[in-house]
């Protein structure tokens, strides 16, 4: 199991996050996971757990600062309060740097909000490997991906009311004309469908998309 820990953002003021770590490995490659709209809770913190199953140290920064609500509401108020580029450039540039320290190979993955912030990441912040989006994006003038400089996976739902699959069409065509390298994915599914505590889970969807999680990570954190 892992524990809050305290690192230091780029401006030097203190943050903190979830992690977690396999026994005796903390030189193994690490990845910064971005939490969902509802904040640092038990189910994102499985997901660092379930990283670290498969032999990775994980980091969940928690940019509400510990806020948690279960009310979409609260969610998306929260949601609305949060600077993305501060987050983006100081707090998640912060985890990447913490985890660094142990291993130079370092990965970013996040999921509705946090796909959004995965994708903002791969473009700002210094010293990543590679970067996983889960069905979310920014919009296209908050993300220049022609500077883009690493792989990117992406996981998105073809029956999502929140990003719709058009947006993900025109992010693919704009990351193609950037030579990004890119793998997307799209799922008969519905928003969050990987998410196990909420009504949309696809267990089917879910499994196939970390599998595909699972290989890109062993190619490019190897």
């Amino acid at each position: 199991m892992g524990a809050t820990i305290h690192y230091t953002r780029p401006d030097g003021r203190p943050c903190q996050g979830y992690y977690a770590s396999p026994a005796s490995r903390d030189r193994a490659a690490g990845i910064v996971v971005i939490q969902e709209w509802w904040g640092v809770n038990d189910q994102i913190k499985g997901v660092a757990e379930r990283l670290v199953a498969m032999g990775y140290r994980a980091l969940v920064a928690d940019l509400y600062r510990g806020e948690v609500t279960v009310e979409a509401a609260e969610a998306e108020h929260l949601m609305n309060g949060l600077d993305f580029m501060d987050a983006t450039t100081q707090d998640i540039q912060g985890a990447v740097d913490y985890l660094r320290a142990g291993s130079p190979k370092v990965a970013v993955t996040g999921f509705c909000m946090g796909g959004a912030l995965t994708i903002l990441s791969a473009i700002r912040v210094q010293g990543l490997s590679a970067a996983v989006a889960w069905y979310g994006f920014p919009p296209a003038e908050a993300a220049d991906v022609r500077g883009m400089a690493i792989p990117l996976l992406g996981h998105f739902a073809e029956q999502d009311e929140f990003f719709l699959i058009a947006g993900v069409d025109e992010l693919e065509a704009r990351l193609q004309a950037a030579n990004v390298a890119c793998e997307i994915h799209r799922y008969p599914c519905r928003h969050a469908f990987a998410n196990e505590t909420r009504q949309n889970y696809d267990p089917e969807a879910a499994a196939l998309a970390w599998r595909r999680t699972a290989a890109f990570l062993r190619t490019h954190l190897a």
